[in-house]
């Protein structure tokens, strides 16, 4: 899953776009084969472990929020800047809790599922409608343009967009309001959102016109109310988190693809699975196992620990940790200046199938 700015690429001119009728190619993926035993134990969903993920996630985002909240007006302002950036550090990673949900595999009780989905996508801004319409054509098309729009390389991930993105960032809740407004008023734009939801198809687009309609609500009584009694650290902190803290999301999610092929049929070579530490890793909603997450979708999150042990045999090299993962992205971006059509071709083990 990789979150771009916008939900895909514009093109230039949308005066003059008109969506192509074509029919997209079935890709025949490689996915290392698992033991029957196993394949039916790994997709085993659990409302209790969907639960301590799911209520474990928000139980921190809550600490977070409401320590920021009482250190407002109690604690130095310095102390209170900071956990309103925690704060920040953990809403960041709504949409991996989006996603998840949206993947119907977190709860075995499909209800649970959909409440969450829709709890986490409030608060993160984030239109879980559009967004699972694409990734499902992300995951059965990955990085095979122009079926799979979600995630287009190059990718350019350079310091100066760190920098921009990953600390203070108010341009982010801009173009969020902006965009909700625009699918509100049901307007559709980009070869990829038009792809999606066709002109002529009006009836896909009542769902996700009347969910921006809802956040739109939503949100401005929770600002109306706030200001009205004073209370104006509670919009910073449940509506303004887009604007900081994300650079830890930014180093974690950013990972998936960047640098690697596009248009193969192996999750081996176009996703990247890497380590990371239980908190963050936690916190990521175990995304950094992504290629296990593109080759057995249906497969938990918290089941993918286990899927990696499985199948690391048949896997490239997983860098370890944060910083040996940007190491490695570094490296294929630093060639990719000088050659723009490289891709890393991941190594393979050499008993590696096929």
């Amino acid at each position: 899953m990789q979150i771009p700015e916008k939900l895909g690429p514009e093109p230039e001119s949308l005066a003059n776009f008109t969506v192509k009728e074509r029919k997209a190619p079935v890709i025949d993926w490689y996915r290392t084969p698992i033991p029957k035993t196993e394949f039916k134990a790994l997709h085993q969903k659990s409302d209790a472990k969907g639960a301590v993920q799911t209520l474990g996630y928000l139980a921190i985002l809550s600490t977070t929020g409401l320590m920021a909240f009482y250190s407002f007006g109690h604690w130095p302002w310095a102390i209170t800047a900071g956990l309103v950036f925690l704060h920040g550090m953990v809403s960041a990673f709504l949409i991996n809790g989006v996603h998840e949900l949206g993947h119907g595999t977190v709860f075995k009780t499909r209800r649970l599922n959909q409440v969450f989905c829709h709890v986490l996508a409030f608060f993160g801004w984030i239109n879980h409608e559009m967004f699972q319409t694409s990734h499902i054509r992300h995951h059965r098309y990955t990085l095979h343009p122009p079926d799979d729009l979600e995630v287009v390389l190059p990718m350019r991930l350079m310091v100066r967009h760190f920098l921009q993105t990953g600390f203070i960032n108010p341009i982010a809740i801009w173009w969020a309001l902006k965009t909700t407004i625009r699918i509100a008023r049901g307007k559709f734009e980009g070869e990829w959102e038009l792809t999606l939801y066709p002109p002529d198809d009006a009836n896909s687009r009542k769902v996700p016109v009347r969910w921006a309609c809802f956040m739109l609500l939503g949100h401005g009584l929770i600002a109306a109310v706030s200001l009205a009694t004073g209370h104006w650290i509670i919009p910073v902190l449940v509506s303004l988190t887009p604007c900081y803290g994300g650079w830890l999301f930014f180093l974690c999610n950013n990972t998936q693809h960047i640098g690697l092929q596009d248009n193969v049929p192996d999750f081996r070579l176009c996703c990247r699975t890497f380590t990371l530490s239980p908190v963050v890793r936690f916190l990521y909603w175990q995304m950094n196992y992504h290629t296990e997450h593109h080759m057995y979708a249906a497969v938990p999150c918290y089941n993918l620990t286990r899927l990696n042990a499985l199948i690391r045999h048949d896997l490239p090299p997983c860098p370890h940790g944060l910083f040996q993962v940007w190491k490695q992205i570094a490296t294929i971006q630093a060639r990719q200046e000088k050659e723009p059509t490289y891709q890393h071709i991941a190594p393979l083990p050499t008993h590696a199938s096929p």
